[in-house]
Order: structure tokens, then C-alpha cells, then sequence
């Protein structure tokens, strides 16, 4: 599957998504939600595996993502893979948490769910546009215990990259208080503005 890999910017060492969330996203009848959206083939593969349910998709997301990372893991000398904690924990099939596992298989490296803690129940960012509310929001919605990545080389995993303040949030999380030597990034899709 071909991707257009796009950097990410923000308090990790180095970061990346894969590809664009969308291409273009046309107004077709606004007033009842019905857009005609064209999608980069990974973030299509995406959509479907997130709203569709189509569990397939994961390691049709999961293998582009392995050969991505195959490129960086020596580079950034990665000991482990931290997904993110999903918002909504009563779901029994977590996309983010499948993906990793999946990844982290194809790559060699270990997936760590229990490290990472998310310690405050937060409403889906998606429908929140303005950063300060997002920010707010994320203040101390998660934790770590002291010391607990010392001197490991941490890869933080999500499916989409938007405002970037989860990332960043759990970034300072993982170095000022986990102690990692260093924090990477790596998502599967960007959306085009930052909203």
C-alpha cells in the first residue's frame, strides 16, 4: 500500500503519520452530514476498521506501519511501544490497542498497555475544536510511576494525529515523570488542520 508519510512536530524527538486523514472532504448535503470525502488508501483502511468495525483492516494497517517503522527502530534504538488509552474503555475491540499489537509483532518490539495509565475520564477530542479546552481537558489525564521508562527509548502509538496536545500531553508524562531517554512518535493518519 503506498503512504505519503508526513512529519510531527511537538515535544517527542522525532514523529511521524503515515498519511493524510483526508484528501478532500466536499459539502454535499451539510445539513444532514453527507460529505463526499476521498481518503489516502491507509486512512480509508482506517475509517473502515473505526466505523465499519471491520477487524480485517488491522494487519492491512498494521503492515505499511511495520515497514515504516522498520526504517526508523535502529535510528531511534526503540525498546517498547506505548499505545495511547482509548477515551472509551467499554468497547471490547480497541482499534489503537489492535493495531499496536500488531505492529509491535511485525517490528519485534514489545507493546506495554499497563505503564502508560490514563487516570481521568476525558470526552472524545474530536468534537472539541479550540486547543485551550483540549489542553484543559488533557491536564493530568494521565499517569506513570516515577522512574518507570528510565533510560528506554519509547515509541507513543495513535491512529490519528489532530491538535496534537494527547501527544504532547502524554509526552511530558513519559519524560518528566517515566524518565524515558527518548520519546517517538508514530500515527497512522494527519488530519489537514489542526482543529
Amino acid at each position: 500500500m503506498e503512504i505519503n508519510p508526513q512529519q510531527l512536530i511537538g515535544h517527542w524527538k522525532e514523529g511521524w503519520a503515515l498519511d493524510l486523514h483526508t484528501l478532500y472532504s466536499i459539502p454535499i448535503a451539510p445539513d444532514i452530514g453527507l460529505f463526499d470525502t476521498k481518503r489516502p488508501p491507509i486512512a480509508e483502511e482506517l475509517y473502515r476498521l473505526k466505523y465499519w468495525r471491520e477487524q480485517y483492516r488491522v494487519d492491512n494497517i498494521a503492515r505499511p506501519a511495520a515497514e515504516f517503522l522498520n526504517k526508523y527502530k535502529s535510528k531511534w534504538q526503540l525498546d517498547l511501544i506505548i499505545p495511547i488509552p482509548p477515551s472509551d474503555t467499554t468497547r471490547d475491540f480497541q482499534p489503537v490497542y489492535e493495531m499496536a499489537k500488531s505492529i509491535g509483532r511485525l517490528v519485534g518490539l514489545p507493546v506495554d498497555f499497563n505503564t502508560l495509565r490514563k487516570v481521568k475520564s476525558t470526552s472524545q477530542l474530536k468534537e472539541i475544536d479550540d486547543p485551550d479546552t483540549r489542553r484543559e481537558i488533557l491536564k493530568d489525564a494521565f499517569s506513570i510511576n516515577f522512574n518507570a521508562l528510565s533510560g528506554k527509548n519509547v515509541l507513543i502509538f495513535d491512529d490519528l494525529y489532530r491538535s496534537g496536545e494527547t501527544l504532547k500531553a502524554v509526552c511530558d508524562v513519559i519524560m518528566n515523570k517515566g524518565k524515558a531517554r527518548g520519546v517517538y512518535v508514530l500515527t497512522i493518519t494527519k488530519t489537514r488542520s489542526k482543529r
